[in-house]
């Protein structure tokens, strides 16, 4: 049965560029790089969510590429206060997709933005319903 999430992968095109945002913009910290002859991966960690991780890979060869297999719509991550998350990252340089966040009818307030790869990225508060 399962356990537990393990890891999200996302394919980047540039490695160094990737790992560097991960660990300046959200704490994240380089656990394990390797290459083979068809990719380089590398998994990163982070203290609030141990255990799991995310793979970045970046196809070293085309035709072996994971680049065309099917499609992670976008990777969430959970902050206490949106309002307050929003205003950091901005300082940070980070650009939302919208002026501002939405909200459910649970409470729940979410914002879009894309990371270096355009890879979509979510920040969410947990509503009532939804902690």
């Amino acid at each position: 049965m399962i356990q537990k999430v393990e890891h999200v992968a996302l394919i980047v095109t540039d490695m160094e560029k990737s790992i560097a945002y991960y660990s300046s913009m959200f704490g994240f910290s380089l656990r394990t790089r390797r290459q083979n002859k068809h990719r380089e991966l590398a998994f990163l960690k982070h203290d609030q969510q141990p255990g799991f991780e995310i793979e970045l890979i970046r196809d070293l060869v085309p035709q072996a590429g994971y680049s065309d297999k099917g499609i992670v719509n976008h990777l969430a991550f959970t902050v206490e206060n949106i309002e307050e998350a929003i205003r950091f990252y901005k300082k940070r340089g980070l650009t939302f997709n919208s002026e501002t966040y939405d909200t459910a009818n649970d409470g729940t307030k979410t914002i879009f933005f894309y990371g270096p790869n355009q890879e979509l990225l979510q920040f969410v508060e947990r509503g009532e319903e939804g902690e």
